[in-house]
């Protein structure tokens, strides 16, 4: 059994995936457009939007989309969580996350992440928690 995390956009979904594509050093196994689907008779000012995408991360999948206009909610109460080994890298993933984002806690030495640890919602909304265990 796998859990996957599945994140809902405001029309941004392509637009992060490429960003979460390059930050994280993954690769977008596939972006599907309403256009090119059945949803397109009933969302057709979604033709250009993203119906469904898929990013492999390591072995691991997040999958996606833009929601129909009034379905999109602002995500609350989740965050995903990102697990690093290196300090350095840790603080690369998470200012570059902050850019334009919204820090909920800066990234800083915890009794429980000698390497660091914080919590941002992306310039897209997604929120992240950015965590190093090992110090230097």
């Amino acid at each position: 059994m796998q859990i996957n995390a599945y994140l809902n956009f405001n029309g941004t979904c392509e637009e992060a995936f490429r960003f979460y594509e390059k930050l994280l050093g993954g690769k977008i196994e596939s972006v599907s457009k309403f256009g090119d689907s059945p949803a397109a008779e009933t969302h057709p000012a979604m033709r250009d939007k993203v119906v469904h995408a898929r990013l492999e991360i390591d072995g691991q999948v997040i999958m996606g989309s833009d929601a129909p206009e009034g379905h999109y909610a602002k995500p609350q109460g989740n965050y995903l969580s990102i697990n690093v080994d290196k300090p350095a890298e840790a603080r690369r993933i998470f200012d570059a996350l902050a850019e334009k984002g919204d820090v909920h806690m800066p990234f800083a030495k915890t009794f429980w992440a000698a390497g660091g640890f914080g919590m941002v919602a992306d310039r897209f909304g997604t929120p992240w928690m950015v965590n190093c265990e090992k110090g230097d």
